[in-house]
């Protein structure tokens, strides 16, 4: 399987949002999202949770694509909503209550220091553990943290962990730096 560190920065950057529901988001859409997309078919979308979820062993069918789009696009439609200051339409909670509803990624525990894995994982169960976190994030205290990056070439979302709550940056390795490179030559 391969793991977020083996990624190259460009697509690994997708995944650093703090919540597995947002890096979902991430792996493409409709309209503006379009530009994101990397999940054409069934093997791909199993390929991406995989990654997303670290889960060895899925696999995914045309039914499970399908189950997919609309759940990924209520997310992320809910989270720049959110991100905006707006609220959740009663579509998008429609859609993920759904797939929610669908039992979930049931954990596993190997061997000690060896990580968590999972029993029996199937897409449809994944699908409905990505749900839940994204019911988890619009219903809890970090919602008001979610934020949009502030690189005008970027648009990635992101949860704002951080003390302060100051986070603009999808990822200091990429859209931070760039921003700060920016800032130093208008200086000069």
């Amino acid at each position: 399987m391969q793991r977020r560190s083996d990624l190259p920065l460009s697509v690994r950057v997708r995944f650093l949002t703090g919540r597995v529901s947002l890096d979902f988001s991430h792996t493409g859409g409709e309209g503006e999202s379009a530009r994101w997309e990397i999940v054409h078919s069934p093997d791909e979308l199993a390929h991406w949770l995989s990654v997303i979820l670290s889960v060895d062993g899925l696999t995914a069918g045309p039914a499970d694509l399908a189950a997919m789009r609309p759940l990924r696009t209520a997310i992320t439609d809910a989270a720049r909503s959110l991100a905006a200051g707006g609220s959740v339409r009663p579509s998008d909670i429609e859609v993920i209550n759904a797939a929610a509803a669908s039992p979930p990624l049931v954990p596993s525990l190997g061997v000690v220091g060896a990580g968590v894995g999972w029993a029996s994982p199937t897409t449809p169960a994944a699908l409905s553990t990505i749900a839940r976190d994204a019911i988890d994030l619009f219903a809890g205290p970090l919602a008001s943290r979610i934020r949009v990056c502030a690189s005008e070439t970027c648009g990635l979302l992101l949860v704002d962990t951080s003390r302060p709550g100051k986070r603009r940056w999808c990822s200091m390795q990429r859209c931070g730096n760039l921003a700060k490179v920016r800032g130093y030559r208008q200086r000069m």
